[in-house]
């Protein structure tokens, strides 16, 4: 099979393509020929090491300290079972099937082997490849980080960082939660926001939405780039700020805010289910959200895709369309 690999970390040129063999599922595993994956800022963050400092030590010695452990980066992908374990009952050949592999990555391949009971769902009809391989990151976390914020139907939300993966994802479920959304990111991505159902849309280039006096029930703080006492200042009494991503002072701080002030902090990362999956497939099949993808790229041009994910030109997704065949 094909796949992009990495020997050291570095920038995208370090990403290089490889014939390896086909692996073979386990007992209680399938082998999914996969279809469509997509470059996360996250997988750029893995290839390039480019961490803070106070995780720097702990992601190093599980992903190798002097050179990646997993060569196979990738954290998302849809595609076909081919083979199955003899223990697997859940999943048979031919099922079209998505998935998210987290820190396991893998999916920047023609084939891999995921687990029977992982957080697996069935791609429903009507739903492309690309489409769903969008689901397991952006719409898995919109989702968590919406419902860690108890969002709830009237609320004013605020989504700073609301043009990317999580954010494209997280105004439309807003909104189907029946809140006034309110989305910030640059100049040139404000009409993208608007079409995809944010009432107000701010340009953090030209305004400081915590300074504008408005006042939110929720702000899902993405960008992770705005002052952490200007955003509880923006929270109406028992407002709730949700970091998407927490700096370590803030996650210190969180738990003494959420004690001993009127507001609610709260960063705890998603967990991958199955039946999240398939709630934010119904609703894409559904026509409730739509995945949102920039550009598509074929699996030989990885590093190209990993250069322009890194510019934050992009809005929404990027997929990479992986030719199975070969």
């Amino acid at each position: 099979m094909n796949a992009i690999c990495f020997k050291r970390y570095g920038a995208p040129d370090v990403l290089e393509m490889r014939t390896l063999e086909k692996p073979t599922p386990k007992d209680d595993e399938v082998l999914v020929r996969i279809h469509a994956a997509t470059v996360t800022p996250g997988d750029c963050e893995v290839r390039s090491f480019d961490f803070p400092l106070w995780v720097w030590v702990p992601l190093r010695l599980y992903m190798g300290i002097l050179k990646p452990r997993r060569p196979i980066i990738g954290m998302e992908f849809s595609g076909v079972v081919e083979a199955i374990g003899k223990a697997v009952t859940r999943f048979k050949i031919g099922d079209p099937v998505f998935a998210g592999t987290g820190a396991n990555f893998g999916t920047y391949a023609q084939y891999r082997c995921q687990r029977a009971n992982s957080a697996m769902a069935m791609k429903p009809d009507g739903i492309s490849h690309a489409e769903a391989a969008t689901i397991s990151v952006g719409g898995l976390n919109a989702l968590h980080y919406l419902r860690q914020g108890k969002i709830q139907s009237g609320d004013k939300v605020l989504i700073n960082g609301a043009a990317g993966c999580f954010g494209t994802y997280a105004i439309q479920l807003a909104k189907h939660f029946g809140a006034e959304v309110t989305g910030v990111d640059s100049t040139d991505k404000l009409e993208a926001m608007r079409l995809l159902g944010a009432d107000h849309v701010i340009d953090y280039t030209q305004e400081d939405f915590t300074k504008n006096g408005v006042l939110y029930d929720l702000i899902l703080e993405v960008a992770g780039k705005s002052s952490y006492s200007s955003c509880l200042k923006s929270l109406n009494r028992n407002g709730r700020l949700v970091l998407a991503n927490p700096k370590f002072l803030q996650m210190l701080r969180a738990p003494l805010t959420s004690r001993f002030t009127d507001k609610k902090v709260t960063f705890a990362f998603s967990k991958d289910r199955a039946e999240d999956l398939e709630y934010v497939a119904k609703l894409m099949q559904a026509g409730t959200v739509k995945a949102v993808i920039d550009r598509s790229y074929p699996l030989e041009e990885m590093a190209d895709a990993h250069r322009y994910v890194e510019t934050g030109a992009k809005i929404g997704q990027v997929v990479i369309e992986i030719d199975a065949t070969a």
